[in-house]
């Protein structure tokens, strides 16, 4: 489950860097990732097995004064195995 959380915030985060490069802007949610073709569907969270995610904004250095979506985290509680937070994913 790790693994494939970590795999879905990648997508994610990807997703997020080529909606900027094509659009000029930074996307506002991960629901206009899916609407705009770049995720088929909003990812699970393996941890939580909800489709809700933590969405940080911030400013849209390509817009003066906006603000888009520049990252994605999980909302899960918990560890990793390794004592890490999933929510520091």
């Amino acid at each position: 489950r790790e693994t494939v959380l970590k795999e879905n915030l990648w997508q994610m985060r990807r997703a997020i860097d080529q909606y900027t490069a094509d659009k000029g802007k930074l996307p506002q949610s991960v629901e206009d990732l899916k609407n705009e073709g770049y995720l088929r569907e909003t990812p699970i969270d393996p941890i939580s097995e909800l489709t809700e995610w933590q969405e940080e904004m911030g400013e849209d250095p390509n817009n003066d004064g906006e603000q888009g979506l520049v990252n994605v985290k999980s909302k899960a509680d918990g560890e990793d195995r390794d004592g890490k937070k999933y929510s520091d994913y």
